[in-house]
């Protein structure tokens, strides 16, 4: 079917299919891999579909072949789009089958082989960054260490060929003045060993240019600073050699503390496993080890390809082989990039997730019960309550690590047993998204939160709604809304409630389309503002509750409200939301002329018993030893919590300070402002707006 199309080299184009497959048959992949591999470019590229490939080559055959058919067809015009889609599906497909992850790595190692034929720069560079950012991640995340460090070197010499020539030379430099050594050194691990009666094959190892140059970047060193860039891989028979071997080292050379991981009894998510130290070994070198069987060596450079092999009289991938070698599922880390799909996030967002779950290491931390949670490096406890269930996170609202309550931003370190605080109703909050590095909790945060907010301005919107109708004298609810929906162009009544919330539209507006014969006078009385004493005509009502009242509603920073204080609200034109204002506050004199803006608030029964809001006091305190502790006292005692102090305008005698106070409401307030004005070096008290 490809017949006389050809490649940008000029080669015929079936060569690619045809080395794709060579590329798999040396991982020694089963049938239906290598057909997939011949076969995987004709749906895109040639007439054929997939129900001809069914007729031909069977059912399993052409579902791997659809799965790693790219989505060219789709009218995508931003390339960051077309990126995302793509993996979009390839996540979703290896979910159900390793190998279309297997023929996808081959044929992008095939094409960045021959990327060199390319003649456009922008062209190279832009399949040269997605095969960093996607692929070669992706076949690190299922342990195919040789496919992901090729990638990562052809991708870095298209890239950056300055830096990596750099490195090259570097190199070839140590090679020429330490190679001597590093045979020296390897030759006398393997005498101490084998006179340890440990069967043993040691061999020095070399890291790569672009290991090199990411560790430089990431720890900000010089070349001449880095003590890994030549290693040594010894392999013993078995797991308990493995261990041996470690005993052997430790006694003859000194190791380095904190440069010890056991990656055999807790393996990487892609089943790597081996024994890493450092020792400072003959010479005085440091010398970094890795001790690994040969089964464990074949898995860290093969991945899940090292678990092919024949099983009842059939040849394929062997689940249970790899389980019984302490493996897990290879796919395990990569459906939890499907659940960020299934929260609904994005495409843009997803390659964001995925970048970032995929570069970063693990932590391992447990439930009370003593589950073990895998994470990336640097999670917090959301992204521990979300890794558990999408509900534990979003009623999360506290966390204890180790028996201690400690706060959201406590970054988990291994071994920590963390217990999660839960609340009687999902109250996730916008300042969540800094606080977790998953995108599992991201993308669970962000559908919480654009629940929470179409709830919210819809609640917002109904009220001003029916405030309005109530001032023209009409009832909404015996009305239908029928002509507002038109006007405004929406299907349901939720929809034209979220719209006047937003201030897409205006309640006025509202009542005008449901009543087109409305009075002038009529009109002008539902849309005026009336400063009912008390609030008695409200229909909303604030819950108040400290620094996060909500996403449509908000407090004034001018004048800080708080329960007990006459309140009104202003409605933001640019969908902000509801801004509380107290009654006297001075902003409110730029809205004189915008009667269709204010809101008639009242505090809930609930925020004027059990809030806690934070409010300022401003004090003139004489400059005396002991004067400061004495009013913190003071305020101590009449109840008031201090989160906050700066001192000001200190001179000889008198100084200013401002106290940030959690208090329960206004006349809570008031009550410690008057203790502090009866305490004698205190000289005036006011409260501050703003």
């Amino acid at each position: 079917m490809h017949g006389a199309q050809t490649r940008a080299s000029g080669d015929p184009y079936f060569a690619h299919p045809i080395e794709v497959a060579g590329i798999l048959t040396d991982y020694r992949l089963d049938t239906a891999s290598i057909v997939t591999a011949l076969l995987h470019d004709v749906i895109e590229d040639t007439p054929v579909t997939r129900a001809e490939i069914d007729s031909l080559f069977g059912a399993e055959i052409g579902e791997l072949v659809e799965g790693v058919t790219k989505l060219s067809r789709l009218e995508l015009t931003a390339e960051h789009t077309r990126q995302a889609e793509n993996l979009r599906k390839f996540i979703l497909a290896i979910s159900k089958d390793v190998r279309v992850l297997m023929v996808k790595l081959a044929d992008r190692l095939h094409n960045m082989r021959t990327l060199r034929y390319i003649t456009s720069q922008a062209k190279r560079e832009r399949i040269a960054r997605e095969t960093l950012d996607i692929y070669a991640p992706l076949a690190r995340s299922i342990g195919c260490h040789r496919i992901c460090t090729e990638l990562e070197e052809l991708a870095f010499s298209h890239l950056n060929p300055t830096a990596r020539n750099a490195i090259v030379r570097r190199l070839e430099t140590l090679r020429t003045s330490q190679g001597a050594a590093v045979a020296v050194v390897s030759g006398e691990i393997s005498d101490r060993l084998h006179e340890a009666n440990l069967p043993v094959r040691v061999f020095g190892r070399e890291k790569h240019p672009y290991s090199i140059w990411r560790k430089l970047q990431r720890k900000s060193i010089g070349f001449s600073q880095m003590s890994d860039i030549f290693g040594f891989r010894v392999i013993v028979d078995t797991e308990d050699d493995c261990y041996r071997a470690l005993g052997v080292i430790h006694r003859t050379w000194p190791s380095v503390p904190e440069r010890f991981k056991d990656f055999i009894s807790t393996p990487k998510r892609n089943n790597y496993r081996s024994i890493h130290t450092t020792v400072v070994g003959p010479r005085g070198m440091r010398i970094e080890l890795q001790i690994r069987t040969e089964a464990m060596d074949r898995v860290a450079e093969d991945g899940v390809a090292a678990h092919w092999r024949y099983k009842d009289e059939s040849y394929g991938f062997d689940l249970e082989a790899m389980e019984a070698a302490g493996g897990r599922d290879p796919l395990v880390n990569l459906r939890h990039l499907v659940q960020v799909l299934e929260q609904g996030g994005d495409a843009e967002d997803l390659v964001e997730h995925a970048k970032l779950e995929m570069f970063l290491d693990q932590v391992f931390v447990f439930t009370p019960k003593g589950r073990l949670i895998s994470l990336p490096r640097g999670a917090m406890p959301l992204d521990f309550a979300y890794a558990v269930h999408s509900d534990v996170g979003d009623t999360t609202v506290g966390i204890k690590i180790n028996g201690e309550l400690k706060p959201l931003r406590t970054e988990l370190i291994n071994g920590d047993v963390v217990q999660v605080i839960r609340g009687a109703k999902p109250m996730a909050h916008p300042e969540w998204q800094s606080l977790a590095v998953t995108g599992r909790a991201r993308s669970a945060i962000r559908r919480h939160l654009r629940q929470t907010e179409k709830e919210e301005f819809t609640r917002l919107g109904r009220a001003s709604v029916d405030q309005t109708f109530e001032r023209a004298g009409k009832s909404r609810a015996e009305v239908s809304l029928r002509p507002a929906l038109d006007r405004v162009g929406v299907t349901t009544e939720e929809d034209l409630f979220e719209a006047v919330g937003r201030g897409r539209t205006t309640p006025g507006q509202v009542l005008e389309a449901v009543f087109p014969g409305l009075k002038e006078t009529e009109k002008a009385a539902a849309t005026a503002r009336r400063r009912i004493e008390g609030g008695k005509g409200a229909r909303l009502y604030v819950r108040g509750g400290g620094l996060t009242p909500g996403i449509s509603l908000h407090f004034g920073e001018c004048c800080n409200p708080v329960p007990g204080d006459r309140i009104v609200g202003i409605l933001g034109e640019d969908g902000s939301g509801l801004t509380v204002h107290t009654i006297d506050c001075s902003t409110l004199e730029k809205f004189e002329d915008r009667d269709d803006l204010w809101r008639d608030l009242q505090w809930t029964a609930e925020a004027e018993r059990n809030t806690v809001s934070q409010s300022r006091l401003c004090a003139t305190i004489r400059n005396a030893p002991g004067v400061l502790g004495q009013v913190c006292t003071i305020i101590g005692e009449a109840g008031g919590n201090i989160v906050g102090l700066r001192m000001h305008h200190r001179q000889a005698d008198f100084f200013d300070a401002d106290f940030d106070v959690d208090v329960r409401d206004a006349r809570h307030l008031t009550n410690i402002a008057a203790a502090l004005r009866a305490c004698p070096p205190v000289e005036t008290v006011e409260r501050v707006r703003g």
